[in-house]
């Protein structure tokens, strides 16, 4: 009777050990998984001491703006993407000057991951933006424009040029106000860590 006992107590403290060890290697791995995730995003070069970093991030509003084809979308409307969104106007000379290299990065890292939004706050609509990018050939980004401003009051726009950054999640991630040269290697870092995300 007394070995049946001890038996018994023997498997019970094997099977509370092997509960443990469980529990303790679950932990271990999900602070490893924990640490990999929360590692700060790269903001070297030029980036670092100009884009902002939020935290925490924001929801990108649901506020509609129009496309090239003409149809109403939202930021929402690619949640999965991550997205590099840049307010500009064709009166902006600083925006003008930076149209080329956010063409240029949606040439080289335009992907089912990544995209480039350049919202218009030209009031003129399309009219204005269409014949815009033909005479700059920028051939890479579909025309958006925010006509009647709204996406941009939701963002609390200060200036243009101004540029967020939005995650997979449709959260906006951080910001950097007025120009940069957003073909630059240390752009296509910051943006390949949120990709790989």
């Amino acid at each position: 009777m007394i070995q049946v006992n001890a038996h018994r107590l023997f498997s019970v403290g094997a099977f509370v050990l092997l509960m443990a060890l469980s529990f303790l290697a679950i932990t271990l791995s999900s602070g490893s998984v924990r640490a990999e995730t929360s590692e700060k995003p790269p903001l070297e070069g030029r980036l670092e001491g100009n884009f902002t970093l939020f935290d925490p991030p924001v929801p990108v509003p649901i506020d509609s703006f129009q496309a090239e084809e003409g149809q109403l979308m939202s930021l929402r409307d690619l949640e999965g993407q991550v997205l590099l969104v840049n307010f500009w106007a064709t009166w902006c000379a600083p925006c003008v000057k930076e149209m080329p290299d956010l063409d240029k990065l949606q040439a080289e890292a335009g992907s089912d991951l990544f995209r480039v939004i350049t919202l218009s706050e030209d009031r003129a609509g399309l009219k204005k933006i269409l014949p815009f990018f033909e005479k700059q050939k920028l051939k890479n980004l579909p025309a958006y424009v925010d006509v009647k401003g709204r996406v941009s009051r939701a963002f609390g726009l200060r200036g243009l040029p101004s540029t967020y950054l939005v995650d997979k999640q449709g959260m906006i991630v951080g910001a950097l106000i007025g120009p940069f040269e957003w073909d630059a290697p240390e752009v296509k870092a910051l943006i390949k860590f949120y990709t790989d995300l």
